[in-house]
This record gives structure tokens, C-alpha cells and sequence, in this order.
């Protein structure tokens, strides 16, 4: 096995897609009847104001969250009939999260994190390793890889996470405000290299941003305001915030 074949499913139909999602957080609604659908090879912004539901649109794909109603299919499979131990395996199977805060765990070194990864999906200690190595070499840290997180810069440690998202070769990759820690040079590396997968390996993407200048290197746009998404425009012909 080789991360050469990642995010090539075979189907045409949307890698993943969301129907008429709701969620409420007690009495505080975050979704209100959203729906979006991702088509293989894509990378998708999803943009709005804070409070808007961005992230929680996210979670709700990556069955971090389930919605109050509505459906989540990631291919042909409804997140939202799975049982907790099902969803844990096709999120561990078929979907990457990227966050914010990287999530590393101090103590392990780049590569030790990401052929984590490759162990809670059932690989053997090599074969993760191997793959690991294959990751980090593709994100550029192949000579960090014994480095800890701590020895790392926030670019590098946001690297580290994505080699980790994609070890497992999901067919998806989600990311919560992947650049919302970095510098503008930083942000810069860590969307050329999410670009650069997405289009050398047709790796699907959908990211959380506040930033015009990422929404900009996506093929689109969806918009959020309370809840709804009110616009999903061509990234290309419109930019603005």
C-alpha cells in the first residue's frame, strides 16, 4: 500500500454530501436546514461570519458531531444511521480532519504522530512507520520526522497534521481553519501544499476559512450565514469575504 492512490474513489457520485442539516446546542441553533454536496477532486471554502455554522457544518461531515436531522453520506454510506463503533471505523477509514490547534501529542516525534494514525486503523507498527515516512517526505519534513512538536515551528507542526490526515488514504480531507495559527508566509506553504495534493493526487478537500486569500486557491466558495448556506459561488469569479 502507497499514499500514491489517495483520494481516488471510484464512484461519480459526491464524496460527500449534506442534507437539510440541523443542529442545536440546546436552545442555540447552529444549523438550520443546510445542504451542500462535494464532488470527488474538489476543495471547497466554506466561509461566513463567526457563529455562521461554519465548523459545525464540518464536524457534522466528518461525524464528529450528528445533526439533529438531516443526513451526512460520505460516498453511499449515511454517517447518521451508524452506530458510534461503525462511525468511528469509516471516519478512521475514508475521512482526514485537519484542525486548528494541530492536536499532536507532545511527547511523540513528527513521525511517531502520524504512524498513530496508521496504528488505530489497524496497520502494523512498520507498515505505519513506512507510511509515515512516505508522508512526511511528501509534506517536506522527512528531516524532522524525529523532531518533537515542541522543535517544531507552527507551520511545521500544521504539516505534521495534514501527513497525518492523510497516512490512512481517506477519500476525504476536512480541515477547521487550517492556517488560523500561521503567519501569512506559513499560511502560504500549508495551502500550496493542500492545493498541490489536491491536485496532483485528486485528493477532495473542505475547508473552514475567514480568509478571502484561501477561499481564492479553492475551485468554490459556499457561504454561511445562520445556519443556511446562502451562497456557493466559483471561488475564481468571486473572492470577497
Amino acid at each position: 500500500m502507497s499514499i500514491s492512490t489517495l483520494g481516488r474513489e471510484g464512484s461519480a457520485g459526491p464524496v460527500v454530501e449534506g442534507r437539510s442539516l440541523v443542529k442545536s446546542f440546546g436552545r442555540t441553533p447552529a444549523l438550520n436546514g443546510a445542504s451542500v454536496a462535494v464532488a470527488p477532486g474538489e476543495i471547497v471554502a466554506v466561509m461566513g461570519p463567526s457563529g455562521s455554522g461554519k465548523s459545525t457544518l464540518l464536524h457534522c461531515l466528518a461525524g464528529l458531531d450528528r445533526p439533529s436531522s438531516g443526513e451526512v453520506y460520505v460516498g453511499d454510506v449515511d454517517l447518521t444511521r451508524l452506530n458510534d463503533k461503525a462511525l468511528t471505523r469509516l471516519r478512521r477509514d475514508r475521512i482526514g480532519f485537519v484542525f486548528q490547534a494541530f492536536n499532536l501529542v507532545p511527547t511523540l516525534t513528527a513521525l511517531e504522530n502520524v504512524a498513530l494514525a496508521g496504528e488505530y486503523a489497524g496497520m502494523k507498527r512498520g507498515q505505519a512507520n513506512e507510511l509515515a515516512r512516505e508522508a512526511l517526505g511528501w509534506v517536506g519534513l522527512a528531516e524532522r520526522a524525529d523532531h518533537r512538536p515542541m522543535e517544531l515551528s507552527g507551520g511545521e507542526q500544521q504539516r505534521v497534521a495534514i501527513a497525518r490526515s492523510l497516512v490512512n488514504q481517506p477519500a476525504l480531507v476536512l480541515a477547521d481553519e487550517p492556517t488560523g495559527n500561521l503567519d501569512s508566509a506559513m499560511s502560504n506553504d500549508v495551502l500550496a501544499l493542500l492545493r498541490r495534493f489536491n491536485q496532483e493526487r485528486g485528493q477532495t478537500v473542505v475547508l473552514v476559512t475567514h480568509d478571502s486569500e484561501v477561499g481564492a486557491v479553492c475551485d468554490r466558495i459556499v457561504r454561511m450565514r445562520d445556519g443556511l448556506i446562502v451562497e456557493d459561488d466559483d471561488a475564481h469569479t468571486d473572492v470577497a469575504a
